[in-house]
């Protein structure tokens, strides 16, 4: 015998089957999950144990297990060598290069997925092109293109890493786009939307995830670059991986080393629960009718 349920009426479970428990999880995988989570803290948090010791280390000599002297000689010279600066050098860099290989990469990627480029294969594979050449190949050759025309070094660095950022914002946004519904935006345009509203109001809501994501790895790839600023800069643009490389190069500069190592963890960290805090508040702003992007525009344009 089938149940009638009025259209309408919210069905909620008992409270008898509540209180048996059907609808929480079961202890055991509760208890893999909080196992599997502190596995992984332990092996992304273990390697980090030895650059905080050797932060606040003035002497740490073999075989004692803890830092013989402690202090803070490494950050004072750090900061006396010009670690603020490269930080902030660093920082702008990467920013720019997420500013520019973002839209750049989602205008690509929309163009390959709406099918308005011709030969597209050719396309997409030149857009890629940059993770199957080595990075020292491809930057050795660019150079001598570079010098040639007289590019400023800056000018040209920041070229390469958008270059070098591209196929992670294309393929990040070719992903975005696959899921995208045109039909929004078509439906805004019958109800009187302008081109510039549908792109404001309805588009970039919809896509705003994806753009979060490509912008995020665009970043990293400026900020962790070595090879580009190295070859191209020519050693006038210090940048935070540059002079971390230029100290472990060297012997006994081990405390200054572990203080420029984790001032460069600190600001893809805070990207990184940037952007999982905005991933979650998106996704519960969006799970009723009255937050989608298309509803909230309908009253500016009715």
């Amino acid at each position: 015998m089938t149940m009638m349920i009025p259209y309408g009426q919210r069905v909620t479970p008992d409270r008898q089957a509540t209180s048996r428990g059907l609808m929480r999880p079961r202890p055991v995988g509760r208890a893999a999950r909080i196992i599997l989570s502190g596995m992984l803290a332990l092996w992304f948090g273990l390697p980090l144990v030895p650059l905080l010791l050797w932060s606040v280390a003035n002497r740490w000599s073999f075989p004692a297990p803890l830092p013989t002297e402690w202090g803070f000689d490494g950050l004072g010279t750090a900061l006396a060598l010009g670690g603020v600066e490269a930080f902030g050098r660093s920082l702008l860099l990467s920013l720019a290069v997420a500013a520019i290989a973002t839209p750049v990469g989602a205008m690509a990627a929309r163009a390959l997925a709406v099918g308005s480029v011709p030969a597209p294969r050719l396309v997409s594979g030149i857009l890629l092109a940059p993770l199957a050449l080595p990075a020292f190949v491809a930057v050795m050759g660019l150079t001598v293109v570079l010098l040639r025309l007289r590019v400023p070094a800056i000018v040209g660095v920041l070229l390469l890493l958008v270059a070098a950022a591209l196929p992670y914002t294309v393929y990040t946004m070719r992903v975005t786009y696959a899921a995208h519904d045109l039909a929004f935006e078509e439906e805004a345009r019958t109800l009187g939307a302008s081109r510039l509203q549908v792109l404001w109001r309805v588009h970039l809501p919809l896509v705003a995830p994806g753009l979060a994501r490509a912008a995020f790895l665009s970043f990293l790839v400026g900020w962790s670059d070595y090879v580009i600023t190295v070859l191209v800069g020519g050693g006038t643009i210090v940048t935070l991986p540059f002079l971390v490389g230029s100290f472990a190069a060297g012997v006994g500069n081990d405390a200054i080393v572990a203080v420029l190592s984790l001032s460069a963890i600190v600001p893809p960290l805070l990207l990184l629960l940037a952007l999982g805090r905005f991933g979650r508040r998106y996704a519960g702003g969006t799970r009723t009718p009255s937050a989608s992007p298309l509803a909230r525009s309908e009253k500016g344009f009715l």
